[in-house]
């Protein structure tokens, strides 16, 4: 899938996919936390807090800023695929 310039600068900024760091999973930028972290939590219902509490290597601000482009590029991609 490519992106909108502004779209793949917001990514650049939040999220880091390297080889040289957690086999190339994509992680918050400066940290080794995997993004699938925080969804996992999420998805089994534990807060934002929680996660925050169990990995503070990553910012509440990271986290904001990563939901918040997510839902960026899903309202984007199911307006592109609308008909």
């Amino acid at each position: 899938m490519k992106f909108e310039r502004k779209t793949q600068l917001k990514m650049d900024k939040l999220v880091t996919c390297d080889t040289e760091i957690m086999s190339g999973t994509p992680v918050f930028k400066n940290t080794r936390v995997p993004i699938k972290n925080l969804i996992d939590y999420l998805e089994t219902g534990e807060s934002l807090d929680e996660f925050l509490e169990d990995f503070p290597s990553v910012s509440r601000e990271q986290v904001v800023a990563t939901l918040e482009l997510a839902g960026e590029i899903l309202l984007t991609h199911a307006y592109a695929n609308s008909s």
